[in-house]
């Protein structure tokens, strides 16, 4: 039965039993920014292998930026932050780059013959000392002609291809080192026709795909120093009226319900209804059934009248029971489910039972049955009090991050890549897998299905407006960390760690020590910006 208004609950993250008041899921980073591109916490799903598989987009766009230029054979450093190595080369290679949308960059690089015929050799070499020819001492020089017959002019043409790709792969990175994404270089040339091109021209030529570290732009520049939020806070959470409530929801679960006879309902009453509804059109052909307003043996508490639709309560006060009545209402603006918003409903109501409740006296008495340890009404009162202060504190706080993240993601410009994208929309996926597998306990089949590429690809379609704001959000506070050199104490991060990897040994799960810090690192660095945020920020607060 879809009558209830429910308030929207704002993320929060714990970091063990601490709780950090952010609305981000971990946000990404690699060495430099917050753009680790990790797998870790999705691959611990053990789904099927095709679920974490690369979905690659072509983009049929035209290229933004073109810069040549020529990587040195003898260029230094012994491997790149992919985790390359680079090896001398006989000849230096050309390589053109090219910036497409979505901060990818295209690599195009053309391999000398010199650098060909080098890898060539290198693999005729190898074919000779593995290779068991008839007639020929094994490791002792075989003619080429002998070989090539023996082992096929294709294989040796194949690794001759792939020899090269390996050895002036990462020469040609070496542009975007330090801001190429983990896990999101492709080459986007087909091998097929880097073999034709090979076999023709005796030389090389192929693509690389790759996406960077996105730049961050402020609209205006550092227009977060100086931060004007307006943060609507829920009636429900004033600690005095939450208080109220509370008390007075104990006080009821002390009490029974008994069968009213001689009258018709009244506030205070519990009714069992059955409840249906249908849309109001002139032309009665057009008029539909409303499956979500539908209910049968719908438990009414007229105490909560607040909570259901606007007009509901005063239109099904003085029914008795057994009677049906029929009346009209509208669905607000701001209900919940969307298609109903505006949508005028006629109702249709029988009253199956009615109950009022026979509630013993608020004393004393009952102090230790609404709060065991409490013995005075007026002791219990002032618990619930501080403890709804407390709620209240933490909502005041939350809903405070909530409205400067929104904040922070309207103000930023930012070219997201198709890799981080998927890779957030992943995470956030596996999440609520882990919670559906949590609640109904899925079965192996439903497992399958719902983690393959088809469920996950539809997931990222119909969420792209959620993940692509978490990870404007999540950016905005990386580069607002880096940006004001904001720092958090050592000892702090070490004790969470600790904390976590405690955690996961208590309940035997498996856990890679780096990412938790990684994570745990990341979180803290996220509770620093709000805290300097909220410190910074014009804030004020309305009641709704």
């Amino acid at each position: 039965m879809e009558l209830c208004i429910t308030t929207s609950s704002s993320q929060v993250l714990t970091l063990n039993n601490r709780l950090i008041k952010i609305s981000l899921l971990t946000p990404l980073k690699n060495s430099n920014s917050h753009l680790r591109r990790n797998q870790t916490s999705f691959n611990s799903l053990k789904l099927s292998p095709s679920f974490s598989r690369q979905i690659h987009l072509h983009l049929q766009q035209p290229p933004l930026h073109r810069h040549t230029w020529r990587v040195s054979a003898s260029s230094a450093s012994s491997s790149t932050a992919l985790g390359l190595d680079k090896d001398r080369l006989p000849a230096d290679i050309s390589v053109t780059e090219t910036e497409e949308p979505n901060s990818r960059v295209r690599l195009s690089v053309e391999v000398p013959e010199a650098v060909c015929e080098d890898c060539y050799k290198r693999v005729i070499n190898e074919f000779m000392k593995q290779a068991k020819i008839p007639g020929f001492r094994p490791g002792k020089a075989v003619p080429e002609s002998i070989l090539l017959s023996y082992v096929g002019k294709q294989n040796v043409q194949k690794a001759t291809v792939e020899s090269i790709l390996k050895r002036t792969l990462p020469h040609a990175m070496s542009s975007v080192t330090g801001r190429a994404l983990r896990d999101s270089v492709r080459i986007a040339t087909k091998f097929s026709e880097m073999e034709k091109n090979y076999s023709s021209r005796n030389s090389l030529s192929y693509d690389v795909i790759v996406d960077v570290a996105p730049e961050v732009k402020w609209i205006p520049e550092d227009g977060y120093k100086n931060l004007k939020i307006v943060v609507e806070i829920d009636n429900d959470i004033d600690a005095q009226s939450a208080s109220e409530q509370e008390l007075k929801r104990r006080h009821k679960s002390l009490g029974s319900l008994k069968i009213v006879t001689d009258r018709v309902l009244q506030i205070g009453d519990v009714a069992v209804l059955d409840i249906s509804a249908t849309t109001i059109a002139e032309d009665e052909s057009n008029v539909q059934k409303i499956p979500d307003a539908e209910s049968k043996g719908f438990h009414f508490d007229t105490e909560d009248g607040d909570k259901v639709l606007p007009g509901f309560l005063n239109s099904v006060i003085g029914i008795q029971r057994g009677e049906t009545k029929s009346f009209p209402l509208m669905f607000p603006e701001s209900w919940k489910q969307e298609h109903l918003r505006g949508v005028h409903a006629q109702f249709t109501v029988e009253c199956k039972e009615l109950f009022y409740r026979d509630l013993p006296e608020l004393n004393d008495s009952l102090a230790d049955k609404l709060l065991p340890g409490c013995t005075t009404l007026e002791q219990v009162k002032e618990t619930l009090l501080q403890k709804c202060h407390e709620v209240e504190q933490t909502a005041r706080e939350q809903a405070t991050d909530n409205a400067i993240l929104d904040q922070l993601r309207k103000m930023v410009e930012i070219d997201i890549p198709q890799s981080l994208f998927e890779e957030q929309g992943r995470q956030f996926y596996g999440a609520q897998l882990l919670q559906v597998q949590a609640n109904m306990k899925l079965n192996e089949e439903q497992l399958a299905i719902l983690s393959s590429p088809k469920a996950v690809n539809e997931y990222l379609e119909n969420q792209r407006e959620n993940i692509t704001n978490a990870i404007k959000q999540n950016l905005a506070v990386g580069d607002i960390f880096k940006r004001e050199n904001l720092q958090f104490p050592t000892e702090e991060l070490v004790k969470e760690v600790e904390n976590s990897v405690a955690e996961f040994k208590r309940h035997k799960q498996e856990y890679d020590e780096d990412r938790v810090k990684e994570q745990v690192q990341e979180i803290l660095e996220g509770a620093k910006v709000l805290e300097w945020l909220r410190e910074h920020a014009e804030i004020q607060y309305i009641t709704r």
